[in-house]
């Protein structure tokens, strides 16, 4: 064995080489670099930093800072100094920065809290990017009552758009607490705005009132933007005549008109408060919620959704028309939510219909989903623009089975986006005919349950893997979770052979009422189908074929909408079935053909249970 090989054996069993054959010492390289920093040895340019002169060299502080490559080489006079002023650096903070540039380290730690903030501030300065963002992660830790305000403003200076999102996140959730703090006095006055402008920064307007009023005496070249970001018409009139008008901060107009916006005003309309929660289910009994009008009401906030049937596991109330009540959701504290995703009992193919309403109090109700014209089933996925609501009222209004509305399971929360909507119906981007988006087959006839939408295009033969019916009985009928807004979709037609269909295709929202999609019943059409049709509200899809050039049966193996591209198909479905979906299986390589008739298929069952409850 050669010795150049012992050696780099050597090398990489004491851990010096990252990898066979390479050598890597930098940490000695940081060492002697360090060694250099604020040392006269080698130097050639002293920077001045509020009086005290600082030993540096222009190649390192070069090769580390842009702000420095154009200040020392960029033909400024500066360029030909020996002696350069930095005028608006705070002494220690750039002590800390130059050690960060020599050695690539810094350990903030043990430092104050206000010498962080001039090191980020310098940091920003001069370009250090990545250190800018390693101390904002290092604030977001350090997050306390005392500092949050100082932070916040810093952020806002540097335009620190992350940091200024946690302090914000942070000041929404300790409301109560930083407005009787005395570090609230201290923020500046474009913060304070932002932060009072914010719905989510939710407290008392009573207590924020209060809380204005101390910073406004602490701070007397304050104008009136300040208090006009207060919500007076939010405060009780006993709170105004008697908390608002001895201050003597608000104009005796503006208080008459913030008692005539709270007497005249829908309370709905008023600019409420709310907690925000992001992405958290805030109906929920460990956020305080519980369901106030309904029957049965301890299992809809349970968290199960996956044990019930005819007898337990859903709250209702009974269909009796005009002035239902329905199920009322009481929140643990008045929210921000923007999504409700429910679960409408699903253990038969019954559909029901419903409204949605939020209020604040129980007096005032706003409908933010009205789906009382269509047919829904399952799981029902519901957004709307941000509302500030401590209640919520969900009222069936019909069930195809019998006068009474379940549901099993209900979540509510706020969501960063919502999907595009055309009034309160998604337009969706994505396939929702997917047992995922709880569409189901109503009709038609297959060996394997739910073969149409199960998202597989590639396992199909003679026997199995599609869809049928009758041409002349019957048709193919999908029915979509709930309404949306379609305008295509994508079917695969049966092709393991040379055949041709032709078909037409009808959409409806109640499967009483049908419109047109596609007429290709005097077409040859094989395999895949892509339809493009104008928008509409659908909720049912159906199917009919008029002619097999090989017998007497339409098969259709994949229906999608709206129509995705085959890299999108298995987004919102599952990628394989399940065995127990599989109803009778077939070698794939038996040469079977397909049924010459719908009856000689085993037609898709479900129980359909005891109707009467």
């Amino acid at each position: 064995m050669s010795s150049s090989h012992q050696y780099m054996q050597a090398t990489n069993s004491s851990g010096v080489s990252s990898r066979h054959g390479d050598i890597e010492h930098l940490s000695q390289l940081s060492d002697n670099l360090s060694s250099l920093c604020v040392n006269q040895e080698y130097s050639d340019v002293t920077l001045i930093v509020e009086g005290q002169r600082l030993h540096a060299h222009k190649v390192i502080l070069a090769a580390r800072s842009e702000y420095f490559r154009a200040l020392l080489y960029g033909g400024l006079k500066e360029s030909s100094q020996s002696e350069i002023e930095l005028t608006d650096a705070p002494l220690n903070a750039f002590k800390i920065l130059l050690k960060y540039i020599y050695s690539g380290h810094m350990f903030l730690m043990t430092l104050r809290e206000d010498v962080i903030l001039d090191t980020l501030g310098l940091a920003h300065q001069y370009g250090f990017q990545e250190l800018e963002t390693a101390i904002s992660d290092i604030l977001h830790q350090i997050l306390a009552l005392r500092n949050v305000c100082a932070i916040l403003d810093t952020a806002r200076l540097y335009g620190l758009n992350q940091l200024i999102k946690v302090c914000h996140s942070y000041l929404d959730s300790h409301a109560s607490e930083i407005l009787c703090h005395e570090s609230f006095l201290q923020l500046s006055q474009a913060s304070l705005v932002d932060l009072l402008q914010r719905n989510s920064f939710f407290a008392p307007e009573v207590e924020i009132f209060r809380g204005v009023c101390a910073w406004c005496r602490a701070n007397e070249d304050c104008d009136d933007l300040v208090m006009n970001c207060v919500r007076l018409p939010l405060m009780s009139i006993s709170d105004l005549l008697s908390v608002v008008r001895p201050a003597g901060l608000v104009r005796p107009d503006a208080l008459l008109d913030a008692i005539a916006e709270r007497t005249i005003v829908r309370n709905s309309s008023l600019p409420h408060r709310g907690q925000l929660a992001m992405d958290e289910n805030v109906a929920s009994p460990r956020m305080g919620a519980k369901v106030v009008a309904g029957e049965l009401l301890e299992a809809l906030l349970d968290g199960d959704h996956t044990n019930y049937d005819m007898e337990r596991g859903y709250t209702r109330h009974a269909i009796n028309g005009l002035g239902d009540q329905g199920i009322i959701v009481k929140l643990g504290t008045p929210s921000i939510i923007n999504h409700i995703k429910m679960l409408l009992w699903d253990r038969d193919l019954r559909s029901y219909s419903y409204y949605i309403e939020l209020s604040i109090e129980q007096k005032d109700w706003v409908r933010v989903i009205d789906y009382s014209h269509y047919a829904c089933r399952s799981w029902q996925y519901l957004y709307f623009q941000n509302r500030v609501v401590q209640y919520i009222r969900i009222v069936g209004t019909h069930n195809t089975v019998n006068k009474v509305f379940h549901l099993v399971a209900f979540e509510a929360m706020c969501k960063v986006k919502i999907p595009r909507m055309i009034n309160d119906i998604i337009v969706p981007q994505y396939n929702v005919a997917t047992l995922d988006c709880s569409a189901s087959v109503i009709e038609g006839v297959s060996r394997s349950r739910n073969a149409l939408l199960n998202g597989d295009t590639k396992h199909y033969d003679w026997d199995s893997g599609y869809t049928c019916h009758q041409l002349g009985s019957g048709a193919i009928l999908v029915q979509l979770g709930q309404p949306y807004i379609i305008s295509s979709l994508r079917l695969l037609l049966w092709d393991c052979d040379e055949r041709s269909y032709s078909y037409y295709i009808e959409s409806s929202v109640n499967i009483w009422d049908w419109e047109m999609v596609v007429d290709k019943t005097r077409e040859s059409c094989k395999s895949w189908q892509t339809i493009r049709f104008s928008p509409r509200p659908v909720v049912f899809i159906r199917i009919v074929g008029t002619h097999n050039t090989a017998n007497e049966v339409f098969h259709c193996v994949h229906f999608e909408c709206p129509s995705c591209d085959k890299e999108d198909l298995n987004k919102w479905t599952s990628s394989s079935k399940s065995s127990s979906d599989l109803i009778n299986t077939v070698n794939s390589n038996d040469a079977i053909q397909p049924t010459e008739t719908a009856t000689e298929a085993e037609e898709l069952t479900v129980d359909s249970g005891d109707s009467s409850d």
